[in-house]
């Protein structure tokens, strides 16, 4: 399989129309974006002779071969490399809650699609829910019933639905809720499937579900289970 990763992207908010045109030129149809805020300090600020800027940041799923001619164009084109002109990476995906969810979530970009499988082992996951807005607590009622820890929940805009009733059947809000949970890998199965089953893309939550490998942990703390 072409690897998948999931991109962050943090850029100043002035540019989201920019960076919004910049990623469907390059068929990344699923974008999320939420509202947030720099932390430099004056000292730095004034040295580089900026301003302070309020932030957006973006997330997408990504195919290895779509990173490499995007990252070519955000040095070329949106010129990254320049001080305060934004910051972006790549986390690998450990596994995605259906073939129909991969399908949606990397529609317009090349990639051969085969069986869910894992991609990292490690110990613990951060399991990511993208849900219409005003679903929360269905979402994490599902996930405490697989004994899931408490989650964060992320407020943002999403791009993207009008392929979300050509791979999932059903129509999406532009108001989305992005909840983080860090889960033990031998729970996750688990906790994915009972959000897929009462808070699925076949729910009014419409949420999809992915993971991404957590490498280490600090103050972690889960419930009590019969294992």
């Amino acid at each position: 399989m072409n690897q998948i990763f999931l991109m962050g992207l943090i850029a100043n908010r002035g540019l989201r129309k920019k960076y919004l045109a910049f990623f469907e030129e390059h068929h990344i149809t699923v974008v999320l974006s939420t509202m947030a805020a720099g932390t430099a300090s004056n000292t730095i600020l004034d040295a580089l002779g900026l301003e302070a800027a309020e932030k957006t940041v973006y997330f997408a799923l990504l195919t290895r071969d779509t990173w490499k001619s995007l990252k070519k164009e955000l040095y070329e084109k949106m010129n990254i490399a320049v001080p305060g002109r934004g910051i972006a990476f790549l986390i690998p995906l450990s596994s995605i809650g259906g073939r129909k969810t991969l399908q949606y979530l990397t529609a317009g970009q090349t990639m051969e699609i085969e069986e869910e499988s894992t991609l990292q082992n490690t110990d613990y996951e951060l399991l990511v829910t993208i849900a219409n807005g005003g679903h929360i607590e269905t979402i994490m009622d599902a996930a405490r019933s697989a004994n899931a820890p408490g989650g964060t929940v992320i407020h943002a805009k999403g791009t993207g639905a009008e392929h979300a009733k050509r791979f999932l059947g059903i129509s999406l809000a532009e108001e989305k809720e992005m909840i983080f949970i860090v889960v033990k890998t031998s729970q996750k199965q688990a906790i994915m499937k009972s959000i897929m089953e009462r808070a699925g893309v076949g729910s009014p939550a419409g949420g999809i579900v992915f993971s991404l490998p957590v490498t280490s942990t600090a103050g972690l703390r889960f419930p009590e289970t019969n294992d």
